[in-house]
């Protein structure tokens, strides 16, 4: 697990497809910035995705206006920032607190998601679409 922790914040790393996050985690008024802008419009007023940055803070109980949160993401699509991004806050959070770990992994926050984009193969249109079999 790539977590640590320094004197002022804690780092957590989140890769969910071709997107990687870099979280710094650290105690403060509860904003959310992701590469310098805020959630709210990094994601568009997205309310689902906003909603998951705080699944590892509810898991746990925690209030999540405490903490502020400074991402960085590189990578992949909104949701797959997402899924990197909440994966990078639950890894902080365990190294923040050992107690921690137990809980977020029964609820299924520390594991990544390793599925990957399928590459296209030659002489296909795809990945595994193939041309229309013409039988006459």
């Amino acid at each position: 697990m790539v977590a640590t922790k320094t004197n002022s914040y804690f780092y957590g790393l989140g890769r969910r497809k071709r997107s990687t996050a870099q979280v710094k985690l650290q105690s403060g008024k509860g904003s959310i910035s992701i590469n310098g802008i805020s959630a709210d419009d990094y994601f568009d007023l997205s309310k689902h995705l906003t909603s998951l940055l705080a699944q590892p803070f509810t898991a746990l109980d925690l209030e999540a206006s405490k903490f502020d949160i400074n991402a960085k993401v590189t990578g992949g699509g909104h949701t797959g920032q997402v899924e990197a991004i909440r994966l990078g806050i639950a890894k902080a959070l365990a190294v923040m607190n050992e107690d921690y770990k137990s809980t977020l992994r029964r609820a299924d926050l520390l594991g990544r998601d390793s599925r990957e984009r399928e590459r296209k193969k030659f002489g296909l249109r795809g990945a595994r679409k193939q041309r229309q079999f013409t039988k006459r």
